[in-house]
């Protein structure tokens, strides 16, 4: 199937049975548009990623994505010239991110803070909401961008978030686009239905894809990264090149308070004020674990960061990653989970 799809509001559509022939079998009364109209298509079904308001507009945004890929999968990635400096410090994202870690922010205006010129084409941005992908440019150069949105569901992965970030991080792969990921994830989505109906089938994709990535891999903790969620969001563990954090990330198995439940569960119990334990036990918790310099002692994190040196940080990253030359074992494919 094709890596990019754009449809035109309101007068495009597809499906592989039409209205007539839903209705004549299962007798549910829809129109074209309901049934696969460009919003449902970019919104519900993930179909297609891109949707604009018309013709001229939708010709402008294939062009506008061309600019960003290779001719063929044997070039590199386009270059542009820039006149954003390559060393701007970003102190907007002191703002931007909130002290309290409880607290959502928009991961896409930490995205546009960092970018050449706050440029950003976004991939499927109607659909799997917890997850940001696109393109963008960082000192020129293209690069592919996957986030954690922590404005959605605290930006957890879950079965559509997995399988969005999955497909762009091969497609990057495929068009020798480097990826730059920001890493905000608290872990994946809990519920029946998300286990039913196959997250560990569906998170694995997103382990995979990252995993057979040939491309630079730059990542960078802006806060939580718990668990096998963090690992999945290119973690050193699975490769990544390079992996920042910055001083308010958070690397552990789980948050405090869940962490503190299971490993002192007999010490609350036989407490006399579990409360006060518990919250004594939490903030000890916080202050040897939730915190990159033990991760960054222990290799998993490169260097810990000043926020506002980010842009500096990946560009000087990319360029030292431009001559990065890496072959996967000769077979005839890998066993992707689909």
């Amino acid at each position: 199937m094709t890596d990019f799809v754009f449809m035109v509001d309101e007068t495009s559509y597809m499906f592989i049975t039409g209205p007539d022939v839903v209705k004549q079998v299962t007798g549910e009364d829809v129109s074209q548009q309901d049934l696969g109209g460009a919003r449902v298509h970019t919104a519900t079904s993930g179909v297609a990623q891109f949707i604009s308001a018309d013709d001229r507009s939708c010709l402008d945004d294939v062009k506008y994505l061309m600019s960003f890929l290779p001719s063929n999968n044997l070039e590199v990635a386009p270059e542009e010239p820039t006149d954003d400096p390559a060393d701007r410090r970003c102190e907007e994202i002191y703002d931007l991110i909130p002290a309290s870690p409880n607290q959502p922010y928009d991961m896409r205006e930490v995205v546009r803070t960092v970018v050449d010129d706050g440029e950003f084409f976004e991939y499927s941005a109607g659909w799997a909401g917890s997850i940001v992908c696109g393109y963008a440019r960082l000192g020129g150069q293209s690069v592919g961008i996957v986030g954690n949105q922590p404005a959605m569901f605290a930006g957890v992965l879950d079965i559509e978030s997995s399988t969005k970030a999955a497909k762009f991080v091969r497609t990057c792969g495929a068009f020798n686009i480097p990826l730059v990921t920001f890493v905000d994830v608290p872990g994946f989505l809990p519920g029946v239905d998300q286990e039913h109906g196959g997250i560990i089938r569906h998170g694995a994709k997103l382990l995979y894809a990252y995993c057979e990535s040939t491309v630079p891999r730059i990542s960078v903790i802006t806060r939580k990264a718990y668990g096998g969620a963090y690992v999945v969001m290119d973690s050193k563990s699975i490769g990544s090149d390079l992996a920042f954090a910055y001083p308010s990330a958070e690397l552990a198995v789980m948050g405090a308070q869940g962490a503190v439940e299971i490993v002192h569960r007999r010490s609350l119990l036989e407490s006399d004020d579990p409360d006060s334990t518990r919250a004594e036990l939490i903030a000890a918790y916080e202050e040897e674990h939730l915190n990159p310099w033990e991760a960054t002692d222990r290799g998993y994190v490169d260097d810990v960061i000043d926020p506002a040196e980010t842009r500096t940080k990946l560009i000087a990253g990319l360029e030292m990653l431009r001559t990065k030359r890496e072959e996967l074992p000769n077979r005839k494919h890998g066993n992707m989970p689909l």
